[in-house]
């Protein structure tokens, strides 16, 4: 009794020429059939990886996984973080961004720029853990931003008596 040959087309190309994820493509039975094939001897590695649309990494990664428990293989994607701030937290933000907005109109007091990871970090003593870029983002929409200025790029002239002199630039002698 012979077995009919697997056949799995390649996953599915975006525009941008990039593969999707592997558990959008293949259900983990179909991965699992083609990580038995390649431990019987069935089927080459890079095969599987074109099959899959992965790389070698990826590929030693899925089979390590694999090869620790075959029946409870799984791909399926878990988000080890959570995908937005809740209310509180944006309200914890906003709270915070506007703060340093008042510190920073008050003509008193010598503070003049943002310090968006150092309200990150005050976030985070209050047990808020959010990243500086979505402070960041979240002070652009509350208008609590300013952009960082360009210095001026210094043009130094360095005034010679001669070619070739040696100069010190800065106020230190020059032995």
């Amino acid at each position: 009794m012979k077995s009919e040959p697997l056949v799995v087309e390649k996953g599915p190309k975006r525009e941008d020429n990039t593969m999707t994820q592997v558990h959008k493509r293949f259900t983990a039975e179909q991965v699992k059939i083609l990580f038995q094939g390649y431990c019987q001897g069935n089927l080459s590695r890079p095969d599987v990886e074109e099959m899959l649309g992965i790389g070698k990494t990826r590929f030693f990664a899925l089979l390590k996984t694999y090869r620790q428990d075959p029946d409870v293989f799984s791909i399926a994607y878990l988000r080890s973080t959570q995908g937005r701030p809740s209310g509180e937290t944006e309200n914890q933000i906003k709270q915070e961004l506007l703060r340093d907005k008042a510190l920073i109109d008050d003509e008193e007091l010598l503070i003049h720029d943002y310090n968006y990871a150092a309200l990150a970090d005050r976030l985070k003593k209050q047990g808020i853990q959010v990243s500086t870029t979505t402070v960041i983002k979240r002070a652009k929409a509350l208008k609590c931003y300013k952009p960082k200025k360009k210095g001026k790029a210094h043009d130094q002239e360095v005034l010679t008596a001669s070619i070739g002199d040696l100069i010190q630039q800065n106020a230190s002698l020059h032995k």
